[in-house]
């Protein structure tokens, strides 16, 4: 007797429907899954076997053949246990029900207890898209899947609650969420503004980026406090909308990272990899690949420290999701695209030692030395950076000073007014802030007085500045007009952008 239930794959971050057929047959006894299956999903026969049997039911000893079409797709993971041994359920007989619209999704221990299952938010989105009404699944999953609506969720703790609910023996209550997952922004942050002594240059540089959404750069010698300013920067972020919190939420999910008890994400990611990282973890992979750093710092913060640090190939990877905003991975398999719309924050050292410049220790390095390092990071990425920031030595007098100083909240709020005019700005079209404009969005928006534009002339003539650089200028001074709310790019405005391009030092 054949039997189909309905599941799901997750490709990179969107799901694909799997229908699992169920035979058996006369023959000798056996048990084979087909449809492309990774050793995971083989492995299944036995938990599968162990869990009918451990729920009072009886595991035909007869030949059962298993196929998960599309055969051509790969399947990987341990979310095809509850299906597969629903399928056999009712291909055995021992269940009858109609389950032509309900996805089956549900990693099974061996007593028959229902696990947590990655990736369960794209897949549901996916049950929803393709018109099914029920969903199936465990419940420890159940609060991730309520985001999304327009289904009916039914969480099993068993695989026995299960069938005996399609039986009609007992009932599983159908799950209601009881908030609109319009959770406020956490503030408690590790790090704020107000915790920062002095810097008032580099607060401002921040205060521009995260207006923005630019990409910067900030050069001192070690403990000038560049770490803590970059971990301060989630401090004075405008606040996720639900569409990024939901896109968010994806990537963690399929890549395992989402807490149980956190159904939705909604501060903006920070991520911080040691410069020992791989290629791989960076911009992703692995045999089917997985979301990197770079995706999962999406809508959030990349922030590299020691930024010469590291590899040349992983720096040389940053360039295209930096331009594009996603990063294709590609494998023998096929390719897939990550999401990659990050605010990059890097810091480095003027030299090797880290004290070229510094007005009380002697930098020992030589000029070869200091230009090597500086060679690291390659021209063009530099380019692809909008704002450069000096973070120098901290005097005792600004440490000991016990004058106020201005909070991350004030800050936030000029933040996001200013991220407010952006998506007015953009309104009807995928941008979300300035950073993310084409030079055809720089034309019609970035309108510079006559004053500013012989400004912007001279500097394009005396700092040699390429055509990408001179389009990153003009981002940067229409932010800079965004914070003092103003509708023109004004003379002042063009010339703070213009001190936050690269300087040679050596």
């Amino acid at each position: 007797m054949l039997a189909k239930v309905t599941s799901c794959a997750v490709v990179g971050l969107e799901g694909a429907l799997v229908e699992v057929e169920a035979d058996i047959s006369s023959g000798l006894p056996s048990f084979t899954i087909v449809g492309l299956p990774d050793k995971a999903v083989q492995e299944a026969r036995e938990r599968v076997r162990a869990a009918i049997k451990n729920s009072g039911y009886t595991f035909p000893n007869r030949r059962i053949t298993v196929n998960l079409a599309p055969a051509d797709l790969k399947k990987e993971g341990p979310a095809y246990d509850l299906p597969i041994a629903t399928g056999i359920l009712l291909s055995s007989g021992q269940i009858a029900s109609d389950l032509s619209h309900s996805l089956f999704i549900g990693e099974l221990s061996l007593d028959g207890k229902l696990r947590h299952t990655h990736g369960i938010l794209p897949m549901v989105a996916l049950a929803r898209d393709k018109g099914l009404s029920h969903v199936f699944l465990p419940l420890d999953d159940v609060k991730e899947a309520s985001i999304v609506d327009g289904l009916r969720l039914f969480p099993a703790e068993s695989l026995s609650q299960l069938a005996a609910y399609l039986k009609g023996e007992v009932q599983i209550p159908e799950y209601h969420r009881d908030s609109t997952w319009k959770e406020e922004v956490c503030e408690h942050y590790a790090f704020t503004l107000g915790d920062i002594k002095g810097q008032e240059h580099a607060k401002r540089a921040l205060e521009v980026a995260a207006a923005g959404g630019h990409n910067i750069l900030m050069v001192g010698p070690p403990g000038s406090g560049k770490t803590m300013l970059a971990r301060s920067l989630p401090s004075i972020l405008p606040p996720l909308t639900m569409d990024e919190a939901i896109d968010v939420t994806k990537i963690y999910s399929v890549s395992g990272l989402l807490p149980q008890d956190v159904p939705l994400i909604v501060e903006r990611p920070f991520r911080c990899p040691h410069y020992t990282i791989s290629h791989a973890g960076l911009v992703g992979g692995g045999q089917w690949p997985r979301p990197g750093e770079i995706s999962l710092s999406h809508r959030g913060v990349l922030f590299l420290d020691e930024f010469p640090e590291f590899g040349h190939a992983t720096l040389e990877s940053l360039r295209q999701p930096m331009e594009d905003r996603t990063i294709t991975v590609s494998r023998a398999q096929g390719s897939i695209t990550f999401p990659a719309n990050f605010m990059l924050v890097a810091a480095m050292n003027p030299c090797p030692c880290g004290y070229y410049g510094d007005p009380f220790r002697e930098c020992k390095c030589s000029s070869g030395e200091i230009s090597r390092y500086h060679k690291r990071i390659s021209g063009p990425l530099i380019d692809r950076i909008d704002i450069f920031v000096d973070v120098p030595h901290i005097d005792y007098e600004k440490l000991t000073d016990e004058r106020p100083v201005e909070g991350s909240e004030k800050v936030r709020g000029r933040v996001g007014s200013a991220h407010q005019i952006q998506l007015e700005r953009f309104t009807g079209t995928k941008l979300k802030c300035n950073a993310d404009m084409a030079p055809a969005e720089v034309k019609q928006f970035c309108v510079v007085e006559p004053a500013g534009q012989a400004l912007l002339r001279a500097a394009m003539k005396q700092l040699h500045l390429t055509a990408r650089a001179f389009h990153r200028v003009l981002k940067v001074s229409r932010t800079i007009a965004d914070l003092e709310g103003s509708d023109v790019i004004k003379t002042s405005h063009m010339a703070e952008a213009l001190q936050y391009r690269h300087k040679e030092i050596i």
